[in-house]
């Protein structure tokens, strides 16, 4: 496993469209490994293949506030989604910036796992929030297109993605 660069806005990759992964082989089974590592180490609650150059349908998430307990959705597809919730947030890639963004406040995701079965996933809140967030990315998305008003500058790296 190894810890890879995180883009920051700016670079092109990040607003790409990402193409499908059909089947899980050794490099992307490395690349999912290689984003779990590399959001811990970012202190974040989520990442995207883009967001490390890569331009793949994979995010990661983990929301957990005790033990690490990682999320791999490949292919995700939001199928459900209702309420609003409204909160700062931020990401790995617009570092040391936060803005206000609604999010509905629950999400039901299609998607594949790692060992590329399919799963469904329901979350609400942050896990709401973190879905959404990173299924954005796929679609060349970052939240600053989303927030409403400026973003404002914080002195500790926000701990979204």
């Amino acid at each position: 496993m190894a810890i890879r660069n995180i883009r920051i806005e700016g670079d092109a990759v990040l607003r790409k469209n990402c193409r499908e992964v059909t089947e899980m082989t050794p490099k992307i089974a490395e690349l999912i490994e290689d984003m779990i590592e590399t959001m811990y180490e970012a202190n974040g609650v989520g990442l995207a293949a883009p967001q490390v150059g890569v331009l793949r349908n994979i995010v990661v998430i983990d929301v957990s506030e005790e033990e690490p307990d990682p999320i791999v959705l490949i292919n995700p597809e939001i199928i459900e989604s209702s309420g609003e919730q409204t909160g700062d947030e931020g990401c790995l890639s617009l570092p040391g910036k936060v803005g206000v963004v609604t999010r509905p406040d629950y999400v039901k995701v299609r998607a594949r796992n790692e060992h590329m079965e399919e799963i469904e996933l329901e979350g609400t809140e942050l896990l709401a929030r973190a879905i959404c967030h990173e299924c954005d990315h796929l679609k060349g998305i970052l939240y600053a297109d989303k927030a409403e008003g400026p973003l404002k500058e914080v002195k500790k790296e926000s701990e979204e993605s």
